[in-house]
């Protein structure tokens, strides 16, 4: 007998158990209701909104999403946040400019992050840094 689907929880407990990272996070994907047009007249308060969720330890990532051959954008874009529910989760979303206002809509879904890499290059001579 197949098996189609696993309880979250039970995915969350086995990586747990080998130590991994198993950090709740919201995988948002954010698209144009329209043309380009109602999007660039919003883009403004979207980046301030964007960075005070950055600010306030909510935004983990964001950024546009380019088309297959990484030469045009078309609108949409993709946002990683923390939040503690996924009702949570929609507000924060619902109150982004380009949500309330209209120009885009989004999608969510929970993400648990297990494995990855970070790095950060600090140069105390010059005081810059490098991400990678």
């Amino acid at each position: 007998m197949s098996q189609n689907s696993i309880p979250a929880e039970a995915i969350k407990s086995l990586v747990e158990e080998k130590g991994m990272l198993a950090k709740q996070l919201y995988l948002v994907h954010t698209t144009p209701t329209g043309d380009l047009e109602a999007v660039l007249k919003v883009v403004e308060e979207h980046l301030d909104y964007q960075v005070k969720l950055e600010a306030e330890g909510i935004m983990f990532a964001a950024g546009p999403n380019w088309t297959e051959d990484e030469k045009e954008w078309r609108g949409d874009g993709t946002v990683v946040i923390r939040a503690a529910s996924m009702d949570d989760a929609r507000k924060i979303m619902d109150a982004d400019p380009m949500h309330s206002k209209g120009a885009r809509r989004y999608t969510i879904k929970p993400w648990l992050v297990n494995e990855g890499k970070v790095t950060i290059e600090l140069s105390y001579s010059t005081g810059k840094f490098k991400l990678r």
